[in-house]
């Protein structure tokens, strides 16, 4: 459960061809108590979306206000919340930093299985229980976006996350590939947040928050929020 209690995240950007700063605002009074086990987050390219989602492990501390993930502070103790908390970039090539999946999974079992032969096995096996059995040993080049998207997530499962938050995970991805992750998300026992533009996978979730402008807009069921979604859009 991820408790965000009134928080502000401002940046500082430069003006008048760097000289000087201004202060932006990217999120301001965000209040929510995030306890359904599959939440949607919806909103416009640079609504908030994504800072929201960050707040959630510590990759962005927050200027206001405090975040707690099953009571946990991010900025207390950030790594006891990463523990916690498995994040999906929207790029998969920004995660996957060995060269095949079995080496990626490999390194995310490194510190539950410290036995080499012993951590290959268990990687090639959840490997196999997501049907990428095959792909263990390719070159992460090699595959297409969907399955570098899976490979990504299951990296993320190694580790058994309580919580699973994806930045957009469908974005770079075509139609029969967001249906396999559309798939996977289904079949997770994890909280899952996660920030899309596809609405059909919106409508999939319990909760859905609606982002505008830095602030929470609505928050409710899916079918309303898209609805009110498409309204400010129009």
């Amino acid at each position: 459960m991820s408790d965000i209690r009134l928080v502000g995240v401002d940046v500082e950007v430069p003006v008048f061809a760097g000289r000087d700063v201004a202060t932006k605002t990217l999120l301001s009074g965000v209040d929510l108590v995030l306890t359904e086990q599959r939440i949607g987050v919806i909103g416009a390219n640079g609504s908030g979306k994504s800072t929201l989602l960050r707040l959630l492990n510590g990759l962005i501390a927050p200027t206001r206000g405090r975040v707690l993930v099953n009571g946990v502070d991010t900025v207390a103790d950030g790594k006891r919340v990463r523990q916690q908390v498995g994040f999906i970039f929207t790029d998969p090539l920004a995660q996957l930093v060995m060269s095949t999946p079995i080496e990626d999974i490999e390194l995310s079992l490194r510190r539950r299985i410290r036995r080499r032969s012993e951590r290959e096995a268990a990687a090639y096996a959840l490997l196999e229980a997501r049907g990428l059995g095959k792909l263990a040993r390719q070159s992460i080049y090699d595959l297409s976006g969907g399955e570098r998207q899976l490979v990504s997530l299951t990296t993320v499962l190694a580790v058994e996350p309580a919580i699973i938050v994806a930045d957009e995970p469908t974005t770079l991805l075509d139609l029969r590939n967001r249906e396999l992750m559309r798939a996977a998300f289904a079949d997770l026992e994890q909280q899952l947040i996660v920030s899309t533009h596809d609405l059909d996978l919106a409508l999939d979730f319990e909760r859905v928050l609606v982002v505008d402008a830095g602030r929470i807009a609505f928050d409710g069921p899916a079918s309303t929020a898209v609805e009110h979604y498409r309204g400010l859009m129009v």
